[in-house]
């Protein structure tokens, strides 16, 4: 599941109501041991003694007479069995009963099958890169959004691998990569990271292509070394993202910019140092289903399979708690603002429609800052409409680069800056 910091909120709601389902499983079961007993009183010991018999003493013993059938112990029972089931299978119901279609054909995978790298970066991380498609194409490096990895680009791989050169990252302690030695993870040093796999071009320009946190690090990117525009990036390529802290373009952001202070940020810390509980709250979270629900609300549009669905909800369980926490932290203090009117490369800002964790505003702000910026709309989609959509989201891709580059093996070109919408 893609993360947000405002989304903080529905994390610890979803794990405090995991926890809460499963005591009240518990209080039930308890309630039925208790009612379907009784306790009989019976002596303990009789003697007999030179003035005859005397009992010394009394004990309780329990005498079971509960019946299944229509009654107030059956009902415990039930609801306590019940309960448990759904705490650790309710992901099996919700995907059936959101009514999503199933097909295996297409279903994600997490495959590595690309040539694999290891960098090791000054404090202490080692960033896993793959490298795919054909050396001589065109390079775009994909950097995938916040709790996610470099699986999110299943798609992108599978359907451009033939065309371009595709270099896919994990960001640190996501994936293959390792954390900080410094729990560092504020987007300058993800940045400086991002620098660090765009050498694996081998010194050909590319085309950094960044979902939602991936955005907001090719533009910081962008924003400390704007030299790198026209000679290491030749286009930018911005999807579901934004160019400011993203709890102030959240469709929600009158509510949730009060509360970043005195709520979301607290919660965070608190995610980092109850990291092993909130690791437990998400597993159930996910066995539950209300992971899948969340997932589904926030990231598609209704068009998504149940494979797809089920894959974007497993990463509540994939990313921990602690790292997830430190980089919602980081985003509070983000903002390429200023960069936006600077940049002089190619740039296509992807949106969609019902996206709440990144507005469509933030978009059409960027397109219009951002010199000669192509804007394009998916529709339905929210903040995975790249992934829900992957067809329409790949040929737009590759419509972006025949505009822009030479690589007529990919489709017919058409005008730069002209603007597209995917229904």
């Amino acid at each position: 599941m893609m993360l947000m910091p405002f989304q903080i909120l529905g994390m610890w709601f979803r794990g405090l109501f995991s926890i809460a389902l499963l005591a009240l499983a518990g209080w039930l079961l308890y309630q039925w041991n208790e009612h379907r007993v009784e306790y009989v009183e019976v002596p303990a010991e009789v003697r007999t003694d030179g003035n005859g018999d005397h009992q010394v003493g009394t004990t309780e013993t329990r005498a079971v007479h509960w019946e299944f059938g229509f009654n107030r112990e059956t009902a415990f029972l039930l609801g306590g069995l019940g309960l448990i089931l759904f705490s650790f299978g309710g992901r099996w119901v919700y995907p059936r009963l959101l009514l999503r279609r199933a097909n295996p054909e297409t279903a994600p995978r997490a495959e590595r099958t690309g040539a694999m790298h290891r960098l090791r970066r000054p404090d202490g991380t080692e960033i896993q890169a793959e490298v795919y498609g054909p050396a001589d194409g065109p390079t775009l490096l994909l950097t995938h959004g916040w709790g996610l990895d470099s699986e999110e680009w299943f798609y992108a791989k599978k359907e451009l691998g033939g065309h371009f050169r595709l270099i896919a990252w994990d960001l640190p302690g996501l994936g293959k990569s390792t954390s900080p030695n410094d729990n560092d993870w504020n987007l300058e040093k993800l940045a400086g990271h991002l620098g660090a796999v765009l050498e694996l071009a081998g010194g050909r320009p590319a085309v950094l292509v960044g979902h939602s946190i991936g955005g907001m690090i090719s533009l910081t990117y962008c924003k400390l070394f704007p030299q790198a525009m026209g000679t290491q990036i030749s286009g930018l390529v911005l999807v579901h993202s934004t160019y400011t802290n993203p709890v102030r373009t959240a469709a929600l952001a009158p509510i949730y910019t009060p509360l970043q202070k005195p709520v979301l940020e607290p919660l965070c810390h608190l995610m980092v140092w109850l990291a092993p509980l909130v690791w437990l709250m998400n597993w159930l979270s996910y066995l539950n289903g209300s992971a899948h629900r969340s997932t589904a609300r926030t990231s598609f549009a209704g068009n998504e399979t149940k494979e797809q669905l089920d894959f974007m909800s497993r990463y509540n369980i994939y990313a921990w708690p602690g790292v997830i926490g430190r980089g919602m932290l980081a985003m509070f203090r983000y903002d390429a603002t200023s960069i936006l009117p600077a940049i002089t490369v190619p740039t296509l800002v992807v949106a969609g429609d019902r996206d709440t964790l990144c507005s469509p505003e933030a978009s059409e702000h960027m397109a219009r800052t951002i010199p000669g910026a192509t804007l394009t709309t998916l529709k339905p989609a929210r903040h995975c409409g790249h992934f829900e959509r992957h067809e329409e989201f790949c040929a737009m891709l590759k419509e972006f680069m025949v505009s822009h580059w030479q690589t007529p093996s990919v489709g017919s070109a058409r005008p730069a800056g002209t603007p597209v919408t995917v229904h």
